[in-house]
């Protein structure tokens, strides 16, 4: 019933207005690529977008509806028009590029409803070189408990064309698999959306700077013609106000190849400047994990013979990173409250500072200290939000005692609160809350189970990474990613922002042994995930026996976690992406390669390098080796290039290539 009224409402605003002369305005990017046409037709308005001659949304509805179908979309007049420019560099605090540029052109229109109550609202929008974006500003005027019940922003794209999505309001969150199909196929999904449009294009619908209002999802109308559809509350409202709302940054990133998509800082740059005044004590880093071993239930996370959170296990674990030369370990299950029933929707219960009676956390602690090792530590609140909440406070305070930067803070479970959706306005101040409490204890924060990325490690820097899509641990105990898993995600997932994928298992067989799964790559193309998949905390994810003596771990022990610069040389999205990244504190390039289930020879060229002479240290597929046979077989070999050669990588089904460029 609530749909059918919003859509009722929908089209009044298109059948209802007085006739009247359309008046018309235009933004163009920096490039003046880009453009953005807003017009207001007989008091509607709409907007479009273009790429230079090529139409990417024909004209387009904008607007909402409050609750008792109160529409706010049609019988406008146009009081202001406003066109600014700016241009900026900012420097991040870590990232996958040190410094970027913000420059964009805005048209700020200001629109009045002719008949009262004569509520005024704002659009802005702002064209880069890169993308369009725009949003909705809305002072109070008199209703302080002003309830959206539906943003009737359109994306009527103006091509068909291939897409990659992943199904919104299904269990298990993010964590699907990707779907190629045309456009005009497509239900409701969520962002980012990928398209590469019929006409060449590629974009990327998302938002940015999602605050205190409800995440979105892509609905299909008809055609290509799809409607922007807030994730709700329990009891059906969308954004509860206090009669003032400012909308995320409705963004849409534009691209002549795919590679563009992941070079693009977009989202960033519609994020609030960083406002911490002490960065010192937000690092990035790689760590080992007493995770890997739960996963293939070598361990398990509660209390038990096989427990793997115990004090022995843990302080052998900080032994493996001593000599590993590894400076971060994550422990999981080391508290109260884990059961083999602990991921069920029940409202499961843990404490979030009692351990559990064969773990001492201040031992272990100290023991990790003297070891020049720091802890990473762990809340998983099983969506029992009342009761994280409870203890928010003591568990963090717990940590910051005991030395521990980092947390990894878990949600699982189809619903917070077995109620409310993870992307649903409650979700949104929920997550905007704990990383605020974490900073607060000087806390970075790893979200798993997490609402999507958009942008908000500009703001909060303490934001290093979250899961949000299928990650390694799918190889542990399902039928796993397939290989063009990891050739679709830095085309989608990824382009919301920092992954812990948590790769690094190169011993891919190795689950075989405990509950018949195995990961389905080859070793060389998990070492090529660390830099294809960006994070500034990148775990290494297996068991440290299979690290400990083997040679290809020294790229895992040589790549960093902070870049000067990222760059794509090829890609198609789903089937293969080679990317280079500079190292922030050398001269030193990193190359990861990677193909889906297919085998083929890629030619790149060095001139990325700059001046000098370089040193390729690299990690390959080894002859006989491919997805099926001896896939943990890793070819290392050097040689000397410069900037004027070129290298062809042999990826073979479900390989990769990993090269250090060490300059001499």
């Amino acid at each position: 019933m609530t749909k059918y009224v919003i859509v009722l409402a929908s089209m009044l605003c298109f059948s209802c207005a007085k006739e009247e002369a359309q008046q018309t305005y235009k933004i163009t990017s920096p490039d003046a690529k880009n453009e953005i046409v807003f017009e207001l037709q007989n008091g509607v308005p709409v907007y479009k977008v273009a790429h230079e001659e090529k139409a990417v949304l024909k004209p387009s509805k904008l607007g909402f509806v409050f609750k008792e179908n109160d529409s706010l979309c049609n019988n406008f007049e146009l009081l202001e028009a406003k066109e600014t420019t700016f241009n900026e560099t900012w420097e991040q605090v870590w990232g996958e590029k040190s410094i970027i540029q913000n420059h964009y052109n805005q048209l700020s229109v200001t629109l009045q409803e002719k008949a009262e109550p004569k509520r005024k609202i704002e659009i802005q929008f702002r064209a880069f070189d890169d993308g369009v974006a725009f949003r909705y500003i809305y002072q109070n005027q008199g209703q302080n408990d002003l309830v959206i019940m539906d943003e009737l922003t359109s994306f009527n794209v103006a091509e068909d064309g291939d897409t990659w999505w992943i199904p919104a309001y299904k269990t298990n969150r993010y964590e699907h698999l990707y779907t190629k199909s045309r456009l005009s196929t497509i239900d409701t999904v969520h962002t980012p959306l990928t398209i590469k449009s019929d006409n060449g294009l590629f974009l990327s619908f998302h938002e940015a700077n999602l605050k205190n209002y409800a995440s979105y999802t892509v609905a299909h109308n008809s055609g290509t013609n799809f409607d922007l559809d807030l994730m709700p509350w329990s009891d059906g409202d969308k954004v509860k106000t206090d009669g003032s709302f400012k909308t995320p940054w409705r963004t849409i990133q534009i691209a002549e190849k795919p590679g563009d998509l992941i070079e693009s800082y977009l989202v960033l740059n519609l994020n609030d400047p960083n406002t911490f005044e002490d960065t010192s004590w937000i690092e990035t880093y790689k760590y080992l994990g007493v995770w890997w071993g739960m996963h293939i239930s070598k361990y398990t996370f509660w209390e038990g013979p096989k427990h793997g959170a115990s004090t022995k296990i843990s302080k052998e674990y900080i032994d493996a990173c001593k000599e590993l030369g590894v400076h971060h370990l994550l422990i999981e299950g080391w508290n109260k409250g884990w059961t083999p029933a602990w991921y069920e929707n029940r409202m499961h219960e843990f404490s979030f500072t009692e351990s559990t009676d064969d773990f001492d956390l201040k031992e272990v602690t100290d023991y990790a200290k003297a070891n020049d090792v720091k802890i990473i530590g762990y809340h998983e609140t099983g969506s029992n939000i009342i009761n994280y909440r409870k203890q928010i406070d003591a568990g963090m305070k717990l940590y910051q005692d005991m030395g521990i930067n980092d947390v990894k803070i878990g949600q699982v479970g189809d619903m917070l609160n077995m109620t409310e959706w993870h992307g649903s306005q409650f979700g949104v101040q929920y997550y905007r809350e704990v990383l605020e409490k974490a900073a607060k204890y000087k806390l970075t924060v790893n979200f798993h189970e997490p609402i999507k990325d958009t942008g908000e490690r500009r703001t909060y820097p303490n934001m290093m990474a979250r899961e949000g899509a299928r990650g390694q641990e799918y190889n542990a105990w399902s039928e796993g990613n397939p290989p063009n898993h990891t050739t679709t995600l830095p085309f989608t997932r990824m382009l919301s922002g920092p992954m812990d994928f948590t790769p690094g298992v190169i011993d891919v067989l190795e689950t075989k042994g405990f509950n018949n799964r195995r990961v389905h790559t080859t070793a060389a193309k998990q070492l090529a995930l660390y830099v294809t998949l960006y994070s500034p905390i990148q775990m290494l994810a297996d068991l440290p026996e299979n690290y400990i003596g083997k040679p290809e771990f020294q790229f895992l022990a040589d790549v960093p976690t902070n870049w000067e610069d990222t760059k794509v040389l090829n890609a198609e999205i789903g089937e293969y992406i080679t990317t280079v990244r500079k190292d922030l504190k050398s001269d030193d390039w990193y190359l990861g390669s990677m193909t889906n289930e297919v085998a083929r020879d890629l030619e790149i060229d060095l001139s990325f390098l700059g001046e000098g002479t370089f040193e390729a240290q690299i990690y390959a597929d080894a002859e006989d080796t491919d997805l099926n046979n001896n896939p943990s077989k890793v070819a290392i070999s050097k040689k000397e290039v410069t900037a004027s050669d070129k290298m062809t990588l042999n990826l073979p089904s479900g390989g990769g290539t990993a090269i250090r460029f060490a300059k001499k």
